[in-house]
């Protein structure tokens, strides 16, 4: 299945594999937060959900030049198009795995912290909060997912405050990252899929798994929560 050329939805096993197409920079515009956000709706059934990108990124940020070219009221599709995806997340009733295939900046590193665990390419890319390089501020519900998935406060201060690049051993060490896989982009696809796997092997409830993550990360979810898909659809059991 493919949605507007954007990315890719296919089953591997029980696992939904969300793949952002193409060898650019995975910038999310309105139309690829869209697209990704179709491709999590297309998931029920599945027993865990992981996203990954092709190319040397994961993503790397907000589409900044669409930011300059669109009309001012529009602006606001973007900011609103990730604060919803983030809610799709955080409400969806399975586990989440991101495959970091590469570099994931700003809003991208967000996309991937958004996710219960991250798997990460370990000869290839980065973690990087590129807004104090940027000279852009960080907007609220960013701030409260950094607070809640990164509680380590220095931890937080170099990605937020010294722009550090973290790869993915400094991030497993830190404990951002749960695993740097070696080898390319296959292999790092493979080794998330794995471990969602292994997680929809579970059999745990998807209504709770969904509340219990909303219970986990109060403060994003209380950011983000009016903006996702309709909460009120019926739950299934993994």
């Amino acid at each position: 299945m493919e949605t507007k050329n954007l990315c890719t939805v296919e089953r591997r096993g029980r696992v939904h594999l969300i793949t952002l197409t193409g060898a650019g920079e995975h910038r999310l515009s309105p139309a690829l937060l869209s697209a990704i956000r179709s491709g999590v709706r297309a998931s029920a059934g599945a027993g865990a959900l992981v996203i990954a990108a092709e190319g040397r990124f994961f993503s790397n940020g907000f589409d900044q030049a669409w930011a300059r070219t669109a009309p001012l009221h529009l602006h606001a599709t973007m900011d609103g198009g990730f604060r919803a995806l983030v809610a799709d997340l955080l409400a969806l009733p399975m586990p989440t795995v991101a495959a970091v295939t590469g570099h994931a900046a700003a809003a991208g590193c967000a996309l991937a912290l958004a996710h219960d665990a991250i798997v990460m390419r370990a000869s290839r890319g980065f973690l990087y909060m590129s807004e104090v390089d940027a000279g852009i501020k960080i907007v609220d519900f960013f701030a409260e997912l950094l607070r809640e998935k990164v509680p380590d406060a220095v931890t937080r201060r170099d990605l937020l405050l010294r722009g550090d690049r973290m790869t993915a051993a400094e991030a497993v060490r830190r404990g951002i990252v749960d695993a740097a896989v070696d080898g390319g982009v296959e292999d790092v696809v493979a080794a998330a899929v794995a471990e969602a796997e292994a997680l929809a092997a579970r059999g745990w409830d998807g209504e709770v798994v969904a509340e219990i993550r909303k219970a986990a990360w109060p403060a994003t979810w209380s950011k983000v929560k009016d903006h996702g898909a309709d909460s009120s659809a019926a739950r299934p059991r993994l």
